[in-house]
């Protein structure tokens, strides 16, 4: 006996019009006599014309057949089945344009897709899954609302069927990778960092709105939860208690932020690459970064020529240049101890990846392993939390590193769209007292003095402390000169804390442990 449940594919070729209309309802009918219920394939992908006469046929036909499916409709077809609600009705598959990535430069590779330049003005991104139409539609959903929070991106114009998968088709005209900035212009090493963590703290200062991307904090438990089969027990407790002490923050991260997703096109840097666009702590994308520049070459330095294009050397310094320009410090025991924070998750990262791609089966395999298993069974040994601050700058307490401080508070206060006004109030704060510490913390010696910036909501309030290791001194304590005497009787000096106490919404000073901490808060 026939299975009368067998889908049933239909083709639907030339034009359905006036003329013909009852004639291909009929053959339609026809193939589905005797069959109830059964899903149903029109394949429009010869089909050249369609009138109203031939809509009324296909809605006869959905009305009869719940489960209908028309597949690879051209884009003309599409049109006029999206305008009279077809697509709203049934599911409706454009018929998409194929090309071929044969010798085409490949410019950038993640754990979804690889990206090729297949003419000067335009890029795909060929997707590794092949059924990648609804990884291509969060693609595209994501770009357009990291664009629309303000980072610049380019958005894909066009979908395009590559080989047995898909792809999204960008237009990047005469851009260049930083990766190949850094392979073929070295000397440039430095404005890259510069740029790179320039567009690092947009993204990190960007707040998603709840629920619109993925929280990279549950995607970090499940590794973590995974690799307590492949730990002692001690370290992976210690591992899933690290992971689970990070709070939720619903600021943005990148998810797979290297060198060959920045572009730099006609002097703008454009950030590709964003289906692993994720919300979370800024530790989960320094790891992932970690990984890009060091991590994956360690055993084999071929890794990251075959991967970015330049050498392990060029990896290694850009991520060190990189991570310090982030933290804004020079402090290598500071730059030491947030890396080894991003080597906890960049490890359990990269064992679990190649567990799950079979790397216990092969000689090389084991060996990555055992080599990233006994790094981070050391790190569990004295590393006791993920969490650190990116909006502290050490440096030393001389004038000359002024105008750092302020770059640093600007960069945080432009994040938050600051007014003029209070930019210019708290830039002239910022300057009174680093020249303060500069002069007198430490005179007639040196020492190092912290700025950390913190920004809290509702209202924005912005809050900048102080923080230096040297002679106590309390400059609230000093009375507010008398600012209506005349020029004659007035001291000089006196007024830059005035300044800061009048402009201000707060003031605080305290001498704790061993440190001077001045604080100041602004309501923008």
């Amino acid at each position: 006996m026939p299975n009368n449940r067998e889908a049933v594919r239909i083709e639907l070729a030339g034009r359905i019009d006036s003329n013909n209309a009852a004639q291909v309802e009929a053959d339609i009918l026809a193939r589905l006599a005797g069959k109830k219920a059964v899903p149903v394939t029109l394949d429009a992908a010869a089909l050249d014309y369609i009138s109203s006469a031939g809509l009324r046929v296909l809605l006869r036909v959905r009305k009869a057949c719940t489960d209908m499916t028309i597949i690879g409709v051209s884009s003309e077809v599409y049109e006029i089945l999206e305008m009279t609600g077809f697509t709203e009705m049934m599911t409706v598959e454009k018929a998409y344009r194929v090309i071929s990535v044969e010798g085409c430069e490949e410019i950038g590779r993640g754990a979804n897709g690889t990206i090729y330049r297949i003419d000067q003005d335009n890029v795909v991104k060929v997707y590794n899954n092949a059924d990648a139409l609804a990884d291509i539609q969060h693609e595209r959903e994501v770009a357009r609302l990291a664009l629309i929070l303000g980072i610049p991106t380019a958005i894909s114009y066009d979908v395009v069927q590559v080989g047995d998968s898909y792809g999204s088709v960008f237009e990047l005209l005469n851009a260049r990778s930083f990766s190949k900035i850094l392979a073929t212009e070295p000397e440039k090493m430095d404005w890259c960092v510069r740029e790179y963590v320039e567009m690092l703290k947009k993204i990190h200062g960007t707040l998603v709105p709840a629920g619109k991307l993925p929280d990279m904090r549950e995607t970090a438990l499940s590794w973590a939860r995974f690799m307590q089969n492949h730990l002692p027990e001690e370290a992976g407790n210690k591992l899933l208690s690290l992971v689970e002490a990070v709070p939720h923050d619903d600021h943005m991260l990148h998810g797979d932020y290297h060198t060959k997703n920045l572009e730099l096109q006609n002097d703008e840097v454009l950030l590709i690459d964003m289906d692993t666009l994720a919300v979370g702590h800024p530790v989960f994308e320094l790891a992932s970064m970690y990984n890009s520049f060091v991590g994956y070459s360690e055993l084999d330095h071929e890794v990251i020529k075959k991967f970015q294009g330049f050498d392990f050397e060029t990896g290694r310094t850009f991520w060190r240049k990189s991570l310090e320009a982030y933290l804004g410090t020079g402090s290598e025991t500071k730059i030491r101890e947030v890396e080894d924070k991003a080597r906890v998750i960049g490890y359990t990262r990269m064992i679990r990846r190649s567990i799950r791609r079979g790397g216990l089966e092969t000689e090389t395999g084991r060996a990555e392993i055992a080599f990233w298993k006994d790094e981070l069974l050391q790190l569990l040994d004295r590393v006791d939390t993920l969490l650190f601050s990116a909006s502290e700058l050490e440096v030393e307490a001389v004038t000359e590193n002024l105008p750092a401080v302020q770059s640093f508070v600007e960069r945080h206060l432009e994040a938050v769209d600051c007014p003029p006004r209070a930019l210019l109030q708290i830039g002239v704060a910022v300057e009174e007292i680093f020249v303060n510490i500069a002069n007198y913390a430490y005179a007639p010696d040196k020492g190092k003095a912290t700025v950390r910036v913190e920004v809290s909501e509702e209202p924005i309030t912005v809050t900048i402390t102080f923080m230096d290791h040297g002679v106590p001194y309390d400059p609230l304590a000093k009375d507010d000169p008398d600012v209506t005497l005349p020029a004659q009787d007035r001291e000089v000096g006196g007024l830059g804390i005035f300044l800061t106490k009048k402009t201000m919404d707060d003031v605080t000073y305290e001498y704790r442990d061993g440190q001077n901490i001045l604080t100041l808060k602004k309501n923008l």
